[in-house]
């Protein structure tokens, strides 16, 4: 993993590809996950898109995205079917050739015996010209990443391993750090004395998330910024608000 230099910010968006997660027929495991391991090490994600096996619809979000991004993590459709799509678009948006590639050939070998290797498997191994192969510890057919795009497989257990895999090879920045505060509040009650002290702290992010405890509503408050420093004074001051308000022993 490479630490960028300065406090340059790394970003990235999520593009998730399947016409099962737009009808629901098929729950989307990876958004979330991709989020949290970003986060951990420092990347931004900053916008997730999703988008049916539709080559122009694909080829369109994916130039936009990469454009604006650090990085572009894409999900699902290189497998082996016909609506398995992401590849072709992949090659498309980028302006290369796509075929066989004997490096992803020879990892399908490692899984599937050469006799079972029939032409749908194949499509498994048809990667990008100039594209780089994430490997795949579970099922062998492997992802790619060209330029800055990192195309994985949509089964949340093979996108994990990819993700794992890719995650050293990348550019981070200053990781982002977080307090939680327990408002004992519902959240209307405190928004106003919230809302000044964020006006006080424009670097810092101050979210208020509400919720159903078993003795009524409640407010968790969780101040973030890459400066600790700065965390911890504005930490501080929601910390006061919050002692302020509570009723005396």
């Amino acid at each position: 993993m490479t630490e960028a230099l300065g406090t340059r910010t790394i970003t990235a968006a999520v593009l998730v590809i399947g016409d099962e997660i737009l009808s629901g027929r098929t729950k989307d495991k990876n958004v979330g996950h991709i989020a949290e391991r970003l986060t951990e090490i420092g990347v931004d994600l900053r916008e997730v898109r999703v988008v049916p096996d539709v080559e122009e619809e694909i080829v369109a979000a994916l130039n936009g995205l990469r454009h604006r991004y650090t990085y572009v993590f894409t999900t699902g459709g290189i497998g082996p079917t016909h609506d398995d799509i992401t590849a072709d678009s992949v090659a498309k948006a980028f302006g290369v050739s796509i075929d066989v590639d004997p490096r992803a050939r020879a990892m399908l070998l490692e899984y599937i015996a050469e006799k079972d290797l029939n032409e749908a498997r194949l499509r498994m191994a048809r990667i990008p010209a100039g594209a780089d192969l994430i490997v795949n510890e579970v099922s062998k057919a492997p992802g790619f990443k060209i330029g800055n795009v990192i195309v994985m497989a949509g089964v949340p257990r093979i996108m994990h391993a990819m993700l794992e895999a890719v995650l050293p090879t990348l550019d981070t920045g200053p990781k982002m750090l977080s307090e939680t505060i327990l408002a004992n509040a519902k959240e209307g009650d405190i928004a106003g004395p919230l809302r000044e002290i964020a006006e006080r702290f424009p670097g810092v992010s101050i979210g208020s998330y509400p919720f159903l405890s078993e003795t009524g509503p409640n407010t968790n408050l969780v101040v973030r910024s890459r400066d600790p420093e700065l965390l911890a004074k504005a930490a501080r001051e929601v910390a006061d608000m919050v002692a302020a308000r509570q009723p005396a022993a």
